[in-house]
């Protein structure tokens, strides 16, 4: 099944930065989450965005090199697999061609309204996972 992928340019700001003088761990979670809901955002229709919100059920970080804070860093979103309520996500945080760190992360669409879990149908899931040509 084909995926679109998302690029999440990430800002590294002073407050990112620990005791060791590079980002520290913490922040990835945040850079996932962001990058996540804005592909969510960027892709699904407004009707869905409007209706549905996303909550985080787990993330396993891999952390690979350190980033600094004049670093360019981007984060790539692939959504790998939905089912149900539950949609299955891959990020990549790189520096140029460098892995920083790779994330898989597991997330429950809720109701907005009623905030309880909403499944993804097939009619919300077609804008990410497009049929070949």
């Amino acid at each position: 099944m084909n995926t679109l992928s998302h690029l999440f340019p990430i800002k590294i700001l002073p407050e990112d930065i620990d005791f060791m003088g590079h980002v520290n761990n913490s922040r990835y979670l945040n850079w996932v989450q962001e990058a996540v809901l804005e592909h969510w955002r960027n892709l699904a229709p407004p009707e869905a965005v409007a209706q549905r919100a996303w909550v985080a059920l787990k993330h396993e970080i891999t952390y690979r090199k350190p980033a600094f804070l004049e670093d360019v860093v981007v984060a790539n979103v692939v959504l790998e697999s939905i089912h149900g309520a539950r949609a299955f996500y891959e990020t990549v945080i790189k520096r140029g061609e460098e892995v920083l760190a790779e994330v898989k992360s597991s997330w429950c669409c809720i109701d907005a309204e009623t905030l309880r879990p909403a499944r993804i149908g097939a009619d919300i899931s077609a804008y990410f996972f497009p049929k070949a040509d």
